[in-house]
């Protein structure tokens, strides 16, 4: 079974900068499918961004583009999620996510796509 370790989560103030990690604990696949998202107390689950099969192609939620930066590393078996310029409507639990299924383009950040998922981790941004 796929397990993911999300960590890097925590408080920071608007503008700042936190990077996410997460941790494939078992069972890394370079080819699977790999992505971040957020859910924010009484809202849906909502798509960050997510990298293809061998980390060389990103794709981003249309608002998300510009202030989050994902990318993966192989070797460390380990997807980040670089947040900078911060704000209050940022704060949310941020998952990670794993499925080895093709992603249409429409598809790539629903998260009913994805089979595998982390605990999440919390971050939160003051004004």
């Amino acid at each position: 079974v796929v397990q993911l370790e999300e960590s890097g989560g925590g408080s920071v103030e608007a503008g700042g900068s936190l990077r996410l990690s997460c941790l494939v604990t078992a069972y890394y696949n370079s080819n699977y499918w790999m992505a971040w998202f957020r859910q924010a107390p009484g809202k849906e689950r909502e798509g960050i961004a997510a990298v293809g099969p061998g980390g060389r192609d990103s794709y981003y939620a249309d608002d998300m583009e510009g202030r989050f930066t994902i990318s993966k590393d192989n070797a460390k078996e380990t997807l980040y999620l670089q947040m900078n310029n911060l704000k209050p409507d940022d704060t949310a639990v941020y998952y990670c996510a794993s499925d080895p299924n093709y992603k249409a383009p429409t598809l790539r950040l629903d998260s009913r796509q994805y089979k595998h998922w982390g605990q999440g981790t919390q971050v939160t941004v003051s004004s």
